[in-house]
This record gives structure tokens, sequence and C-alpha cells, in this order.
């Protein structure tokens, strides 16, 4: 037997009257009798509950999160008061649910996230529930996320905000003979301890020939003199990612360090200044790499200039030869050019800004000169 429940009243839970509108928007226009939300960045996003399992039905007459007992309690705390909270039990608790609701809502078809959904999760659903049409979704409730709310652009804000103080105190502590891995370990500590939940991914600490990997995994080795020292990182702070790089060099620079190093600020620099809604994210790209090409490493910068980010480090739109999206107001994006030289090691800069109309706000304080670690 299934057990229901109306929801509590969570300050930051619930469906608000913006994204309620959104939905039945988006039912309208691909003509759906019901949405099934399985995605749990968009189950948050829509109904504001934290616990990682779970799914919404949303529906003209039904408005659910149907979850397991570890975390109806919890739900119906975090979901705001127009949610019904549903305690599945059994193997088969959730089509039994679901069923439950489609027979009473008279639901024809429904939406579901195909790129989310397993092909073996799409079967389950499809032989059990008695819906005639299911009707891929594709990323149309991700674009929900894309444009920030002003309380999503203070958790960034704060997220990175943590990040920054993390970089002032890896200054402090850095020096040669540290390890990659111990130097990721006292960011991932400052971070923690500074109120981030979590991290928003896997800390990055690449030095000397490390450094031209652009995902390099840290290691054991020790910090030395001459190494470039690339560092990315970030955390979570109420659910909200914040991501920043800098390189900085053990002892003193070469010449060669300081015109790389010169190269990918200029571009980052150049990309930030002509940032604004209205421009599309292929341009802003464009831009960034067409410095680091003619200064003579077009062929060392293989990653797009940026992504956005929210409730997940990698979101869309991207700053990206391959994306086109128009930029609009309140949209997030990161600008990180980099030059990667294998052999010699590699510089990449980035920060997290916030789309406005007459061009952008930027979230990371950290300085941008060349840092030479004594």
């Amino acid at each position: 037997m299934n057990k229901e429940s109306g929801a509590g009243n969570h300050p930051y839970g619930g469906i608000n009257d913006m994204k309620q509108k959104r939905i039945t928007d988006l039912r309208r226009e691909k003509g759906l009798d019901a949405v099934l939300v399985t995605n749990p960045l968009n189950v948050r996003y829509i109904s504001g509950c934290t616990a990682d399992t779970g799914c919404l039905y949303l529906s003209d007459t039904s408005c659910v999160f149907l979850t397991d007992s570890r975390y109806t309690t919890q739900a119906q705390e975090e979901c705001g008061g127009r949610f019904t909270v549903c305690e599945i039990k059994g193997r088969n608790g959730y089509t039994d649910a679901l069923e439950l609701y489609m027979k009473q809502d008279a639901v024809c078809n429904i939406g579901f996230e195909d790129e989310v959904m397993t092909w073996a999760e799409a079967r389950r659903y499809q032989q059990k529930l008695p819906v005639k049409e299911w009707i891929p979704l594709q990323d149309a409730l991700d674009q929900l996320r894309v444009i920030k709310s002003e309380e999503e652009l203070e958790r960034i804000a704060r997220a990175e905000s943590i990040g920054d103080a993390a970089f002032s105190h890896i200054l402090e502590v850095l020096r040669p003979g540290m390890t990659e891995l111990q130097v990721a370990a006292e960011l991932e500590y400052f971070m923690k301890n500074a109120g981030a939940t979590k991290l928003s991914f896997d800390t990055i600490a690449a030095s000397g020939l490390h450094s031209a990997m652009p995902h390099a995994v840290p290691q054991d080795k020790e910090l030395a003199d001459g190494d470039f020292l690339t560092m990315d990182f970030g955390c979570v702070y109420q659910g909200y990612c914040s991501d920043m790089t800098r390189t900085v060099v053990i002892g003193k620079a070469s010449a060669k360090q300081k015109e790389i190093y010169q190269v990918v600020l200029t571009a980052q620099q150049a990309a930030l200044e002509s940032i604004r809604a209205g421009r599309t994210g292929s341009e802003i790209d464009r831009i960034a790499r067409n410095i680091i090409k003619d200064a003579g490493y077009g062929d060392y910068f293989g990653h797009g200039l940026g992504h956005s980010l929210g409730l997940f480090i990698h979101e869309e739109p991207r700053l990206s030869a391959l994306d086109d999206t128009v930029l609009c107001e309140n949209m997030v994006e990161t600008v990180e050019p980099g030059i990667y030289l294998p052999g010699f090691g590699g510089v990449r800069i980035e920060d997290v800004v916030v789309v406005t109309k007459s061009g952008c706000r930027n979230l990371t304080r950290s300085p941008k000169e060349l840092i030479e670690i004594g």
C-alpha cells in the first residue's frame, strides 16, 4: 500500500509559480497529459527536495513526489505546500503508484526524460503503465535551469567566494616538496571547513609536465622549482556549484612560461570583455581562440572556452565553437582558455561570470597576474 501525506513548508522548497508556469507551458506546447521527471537535478530544481532518490509526476490535477521510506520525512519538509509526497513500497512501488495516478488522471500520453532514463527503465515503465504514448523530452526540462534566479545566483556566488578563499589559503602553504595530492587535499579541506557541503568535481592539481593535461589526476609527484602548477577546483554551497582555475609557478618563471601565461590571460580578458546578452557562445569562443591561434598556440587549446554551471558542474549553454546558443541575461558561464604543451607544461585561467545586458559580472575575485611561489 502506498502512503501519501501533505508536504511541509521548507523555506527553499516547493514548486513556485514561475516553475509551474514553465512546466505547464511545456506540457501545452508538446500536447502532454503529464510529465515524469526522473533526472535527480531536475527533481531537485522543480520540487526543492534534496533527497537523491525519487521522481516527480506532474499533470493538470496531480503534483506528486514519489520516494521510499528513507526520504519521505525529508521530502515532506523540503517540498513546500504544492506537492503530495507518496511513499512507495515493494519492488514495483513506483509503477504501482504511478498507475493509480495515471488512471485517475486518464493519462493517454506522458513526457519522459529519455536522455536520462536507461533503456531497461524505459521498457519497464512502458510495459507496466497504462499509457498509449511515451513522448521523449530530450533536454526540455534541463532548459528550465538555463537562466538562473537571483537566489540561485547568490548561492553560486557564495560557492565561488569559498573557492576564492581557498586559493588565498593555498598560496600561503604552497612550497617545493609538497605533493600534488597534498595540494588537492589542502584545497578540499579548506572548502569544506568554510561551509561547502561537497566538491563540485574531483580537484585537479597538476604540476610540471602534468600541467599539460587539462584533466590530470593529482599524483604523489612533488612540486619542484620551475614547475607550472595548475589548480582547478570547486565546491557546492546549498546545492550550487563553483568552479575556478589558477596557474602559478613554483620558483622563478622562465621567459617562455611568462609568454604562455600572458597569452592565456589576454585571451581570457578579451573574452570577458566581449560577453553580453545577445551574443552567441561560439562568438565568444572564437575571440579567445583567435588570440591563442595568432600567438602560435592554436593547436594546443583543444577544449571549449567554457560551460554553464548550477546544480551540476557542466550545464548548458557552453562557450564553444559548437554552440550557437544566444546568451541571455542571468545565464552563468565559466571562461577558461588554456594552452597545453606536451613535454613542457600548461596554463589555464578560469572565472565564473553572470551574463548581463551590457556585459558580464565576474563572481571570481582571485588575482590573475602570474604568481611565483618563492
